[in-house]
């Protein structure tokens, strides 16, 4: 969830809300990579800057050191709530609740995009910067 990290801190920066944010996974064989290729790339045609942007595994100190904790798809949501210590559950939610434009009956996951084509990461980032946009009003609200 890269993109989700540079997506949210440059949205957050232009709506004025002073946010923290971080990406990390809860498989830890990426770790220290960057970015799939097509994924930046579609990013960067948005705007979006990935310097500095490096995957790593999620930490038992992440859970007590942010107050939300969003993940991609049921799968990454079970394995957070699996780690997590119990009093902050609370904490973790599936990126795309925050999702406005994502109807209850669909499933609310971010599709994986990687054996795909090129429309399969324009379509994850329309629905990340959609959520991004959601949390954001959220937390103005």
């Amino acid at each position: 969830m890269m993109v989700l990290t540079v997506e949210l801190r440059q949205r957050a920066q232009r709506a004025g809300v002073t946010l923290t944010v971080d990406s990390a996974g809860t498989y830890g064989g990426h770790a220290g990579a960057t970015p799939d290729a097509r994924s930046r790339a579609a990013g960067e045609r948005r705007g979006y800057d990935f310097s500095g942007i490096h995957s790593r595994q999620v930490k038992a100190s992440d859970f007590v050191a942010f107050d939300l904790i969003l993940a991609a798809d049921c799968s990454n949501l079970a394995d957070l709530k699996a780690l997590c210590p119990a009093e902050h559950q609370y904490k973790i939610k599936l990126l795309l609740s925050f999702n406005a434009n994502v109807e209850q009956e669909i499933k609310q996951e971010v599709p994986d995009p990687y054996y795909g084509g090129e429309q399969g990461f324009e379509q994850v980032l329309d629905l990340i910067e959609s959520a991004c946009d959601g949390l954001l009003a959220q937390l103005r609200g």
